[in-house]
This record gives C-alpha cells, sequence and structure tokens, in this order.
C-alpha cells in the first residue's frame, strides 16, 4: 500500500498537476494540505473520475486539509481534539480497512507560527503541537497501525535544512519547535524517512524565490510519523522531488510510504 502527503498549495491552482500525479504515481491513499478550499468547492468530480474517494475538512482561503483513497474509509474524524474553539481546518482522519485489519491516517497542517515573536501565532504553533501530542497519546493505546502524515512546519534537525543558520529565529527551526516535535517521536512514534535513509540534503519544500530548487536550498518539513504497528509494516519511503519541476508546482512535493498490510 502506498500511502503519501503532499501540501498542494491550492488545489485549484494545482489540480492539473493533481491529476497527472495521481495517474502516474497511482497512491492508494493521498494526505493533501493547505488545499484553500472549503468543502463544497473542492474538486471533487475531477479526482473521483480517477478513482479516488474524497474526504475534506476545508476552509475558505487558507489552511484546509483532505484524504484522498482507492477504497472508502470507514470513518472520517474531522478537526483536532483539545479546543473547540480553534476555527482553523487543520486535521483530518480516516480508517482503513486492510488485510491485516485496520490502519489509521490522519492528514495534518501544523501552523506555521511565524513571525516567531508573534504574540499569538507561535504559542498558538506550540498548544497546535501539544494537542497532537495528546491525541496522538491517546490513538496509541488502540495499538493499531497510525500513520500522522503532513505538512508539520518543523525542521527536526540541523541537516534537514540546507543552511541551518540562516533558520535559527524561524519558527519551523526554533529549539521549543524540535523539543516538541521530539516529544511527539517520543511516545514511540517514527520519522518514515529517516528511519530509511541517513542521506544529507533531503529536502521537501523548496521556496519560489532565488532559484531554490535549481539549487537545492530546501528544507524537510513534510513528514510521515508512523506508530510501532505501522512502522513494522513499512518496506520503503520515497521524496517524489520531479514534481516541483513541473509548471506553476508547489512549494512541496510528495513525501511517500510503502507498506505491508497483507494478511
Amino acid at each position: 500500500m502506498k500511502i503519501a502527503t503532499w501540501n498542494i498549495n491550492g488545489v485549484k491552482a494545482r489540480i492539473d498537476n493533481l491529476r497527472q500525479w495521481l495517474g502516474d504515481s497511482a497512491p492508494d491513499i493521498v494526505c493533501l494540505q493547505e488545499i484553500k478550499s472549503v468543502d463544497e468547492g473542492f474538486p471533487r468530480l475531477e479526482i473521483e473520475a480517477l478513482g479516488y474517494h474524497v474526504e475534506t475538512h476545508g476552509q475558505k482561503g487558507f489552511n484546509g486539509v483532505a484524504i484522498l483513497s482507492k477504497s472508502k474509509p470507514d470513518e472520517v474524524m474531522r478537526g483536532l481534539p483539545g479546543d473547540e474553539t480553534d476555527e482553523q481546518s487543520r486535521y483530518i482522519e480516516a480508517v482503513f480497512t486492510v488485510g491485516t485489519g485496520v490502519v489509521r491516517v490522519a492528514s495534518i497542517y501544523l501552523p506555521n507560527g511565524n513571525p516567531s515573536d508573534d504574540p499569538v501565532k507561535y504559542p498558538y504553533k506550540l498548544a497546535w503541537m501539544e494537542r497532537l501530542r495528546q491525541h496522538a497519546e491517546e490513538r496509541l493505546k488502540l495499538e493499531e497501525p497510525l500513520i500522522l502524515a503532513g505538512d508539520y512546519n518543523v525542521i527536526p534537525e540541523p541537516h534537514d535544512c540546507f543552511d541551518p543558520a540562516a533558520w535559527a529565529t524561524d519558527a519551523l527551526f526554533l529549539p521549543q519547535t524540535r523539543a516538541a516535535f521530539r516529544r511527539l517521536e517520543n511516545l514511540g512514534l517514527t520519522d518514515a524517512v529517516r528511519s530509511t535513509t541517513d542521506a544529507a540534503k533531503l529536502y521537501t519544500f523548496w521556496d519560489y524565490q532565488a532559484g531554490a530548487r535549481q539549487k537545492n536550498n530546501g528544507i524537510r518539513i513534510d513528514h510521515l510519523l508512523l506508530s510501532p504497528e505501522a512502522s513494522d509494516r513499512l518496506v520503503s519511503t520515497s521524496i517524489e522531488k520531479h514534481v516541483r519541476a513541473w509548471e506553476k508546482p508547489s512549494d512541496h512535493v510528495p513525501v511517500v510510504g510503502h507498506f505491508d498490510f497483507a494478511a
């Protein structure tokens, strides 16, 4: 089973790229972030025509997450628990039947948090990460394959960016941010990509400015975090960076995990 995460940076603006990628890559489950669309505005028919079921948790103009899948989910949950006042659409979770039982997959668009000295944005990011940790802790008690996939807006380690000094004061790389990410991992979650490779200059995002893609001046902020039951079924990972060279690309590329959930 091929499970992918991709910050699409506007599903309507990238619909041609999304359709081409779905046809070429043929993932079984796709977690999209930053769809920038209300639920009723999502280009559902174009995606369903390719054989995918669509579940969205949208928001007008920004944010928004979705899960596309070749099979219909058994259940869907929209929104991250822990703060009933939070109106930002950043989390959707679905359960799928597989050969070994079920797999639970979440699409996550974690807050950016910049500017890091903002009295609202950075505290919101850290509070959101703590809510995610608490929710993940509860889900892990189910002892089932769990895949928390998405744009975390976290650079975990210095080798996950082209120039650590350039990111020293950025909310994506601050010590508090990285510590919050480690608290997630310390629950027993595995960073899928880093569990399969120690390669340097392995990135998932390149800015549109200053020839960042051509220079490979990127950062790795899109992650698949796996429960032990999912990690045991992980076969390989890949970053489909060729998509970044397409016309009108997202600034992120798909990150893919290949799993064996056969009985």
